[in-house]
């Protein structure tokens, strides 16, 4: 794929005073501008329906961009020929029957607190295809779209639950997954990110991994970019610097030209929830060691940390950085030409099992796992067969709509089992097959967001989603 060209960032620390012009947005441009603005969010909830909404529950969407191989995680073929299932093995988990890659030991121990689909599957096999048609449930007409035609499932959240969370943002975001965001709803609806990758929203799959979690680069001041993404920075420390800004809107004359929805959107971003959210250094050593001091565990450590805020939808890509041999990607995109993909899950799987187990404990042990669902999946599975097109011969899988695996933990759902089945190869489901529609049904209705309710539209209202049921079996 084409790699796109490296975006520009604002260059340098920014103190007080200047943050109100960064990036060639005033602080009015942020809440009253042409661009995405939060203020806007805010003075839509006035003219919001009524909705019978589930109190305080949100989703954690782990999101492997690229597309994991269902056939090395959690749908495994041991009796299938060798060029199709792979060199792991599956081993026991403490569920009777259910059986995961010998790669994440710490998750099988742990099997009673998630729940595996193993028989999602749908048409698209190009990467924003395909996300479109997962994160949306609608096809889009493009097939390698940057932005989506319909909105996404963070943005329906953000649209129908604005009303509930008045001193955190609804829908947070590491970045934007490619062929995803708002569409007809408007930017307003787009995530808040703290320092997102316009790479993240092409068909570039070399880009470094987008942290969810604060950097230094994050810590620098507040930038406010035109496709809605607030940047956190600090030059004296994020704290001080935000601690200070409700003080000088104080002094400043420019208080006077704030009305109540602006001043409610200058709040959130300076408010102690949202910066208390994303500072790990409120947590206990020993948590965090838990979770891993690895890209994965910080941005999982910080997903828990935001939804116990309040956030309602937490979106994280599940970036990955491979070491030089092994390939050159940093999605889930294990092509024979981009990576080996046998050693590339060596590497990725002990991260992924030290995090993830470590964010299911906490759902369980915080009282979280009755209002908070945590969903791993992408964009479609991988090939039941084992290509080797680069010159060297690795080994790699090619996408696969057609077949995947989602894993799902918490959020008050029936876990400890397995739904559906695939093929002996794991080509095809055989057994309950679900589509994405499925899916965004179930957690729809967890949410308390009735699919059927109609968006106003290019033209004419839609619905959310046009069919589609929850899983019987989880809900």
């Amino acid at each position: 794929m084409a790699a796109a060209r490296s975006p520009s960032f604002c260059p340098g620390p920014l103190d007080r005073r200047s943050w109100l012009t960064v990036g060639g947005l005033s602080l009015g441009a942020l809440v009253t501008g042409p661009g995405p603005t939060l203020a806007g969010l805010f003075a839509a909830e006035a003219a919001a329906p009524g909705r019978a909404l589930s109190k305080d529950f949100s989703v954690i969407l782990f999101w492997a961009n690229g597309g994991p191989s269902h056939i090395d995680t959690f749908d495994l073929k041991p009796d299938a020929p060798a060029e199709a299932r792979g060199p792991f093995r599956p081993i026991r988990t403490n569920v009777t029957g259910m059986h995961i890659t010998e790669r994440l030991p710490r998750l099988a121990k742990r099997a009673d607190k998630f729940a595996i689909v193993r028989s999602l599957h749908h048409t698209r096999a190009e990467h924003s295809g395909g996300s479109h048609r997962f994160l949306t449930g609608h096809a889009s007409v493009a097939a390698n779209l940057n932005d989506s035609e319909f909105p996404d499932l963070g943005s329906i959240v953000a649209k129908q639950l604005e009303g509930r969370r008045r001193d955190v943002p609804v829908f947070v975001a590491d970045t934007k997954p490619y062929g995803s965001g708002p569409a007809y709803l408007g930017p307003a609806y787009a995530p808040f990110m703290h320092s997102p990758n316009p790479l993240s929203s092409t068909g570039n799959n070399t880009y470094d991994p987008v942290p969810l979690y604060l950097t230094e680069r994050g810590r620098a001041g507040l930038l406010v970019s035109r496709d809605g993404a607030v940047t956190l920075r600090r030059r004296e420390g994020l704290r001080q610097a935000l601690d200070a800004l409700p003080r000088q809107l104080d002094r400043d004359d420019r208080r006077a030209a704030f009305d109540r929805f602006q001043r409610r959107a200058v709040d959130l971003l300076a408010g102690r929830r949202t910066r208390e959210a994303f500072d790990l250094s409120r947590e206990d050593h020993r948590t965090r060691e838990r979770y891993g001091e690895t890209h994965w565990g910080k941005s999982l450590l910080t997903a828990r940390r935001l939804v116990e805020a309040g956030v309602r939808f937490v979106q994280c890509q599940a970036g990955f950085r491979l070491s030089g041999p092994v390939g050159r990607i940093t999605t889930w995109d294990d092509h024979s030409v981009n990576a080996d993909v046998f050693k590339a899950y060596d590497e990725r799987t002990p991260c992924f099992d030290q995090a993830v187990s470590a964010l299911i404990d906490d759902l369980y042990q915080r009282g979280l796992d009755k209002h908070v669902l945590f969903v791993f999946c992408g964009e479609f599975g991988r090939t039941p067969r084992i290509e080797r097109q680069d010159a060297s011969g690795r080994p790699g899988r090619d996408h696969w709509p057609r077949a995947m695996s989602v894993l799902l933990a918490g959020g008050g759902l029936k876990m400890g089992q397995t739904v559906g089945r695939s093929s002996a190869r794991g080509e095809i489901p055989v057994t309950r097959p679900f589509g994405a529609r499925d899916l965004l049904a179930t957690l729809y209705h967890v949410l308390g967001i009735d699919p059927k309710f109609h968006l106003p539209g290019e033209g004419r209202p839609l619905p959310i989603l046009a069919d589609g049921s929850p899983i019987a079996e989880l809900v």
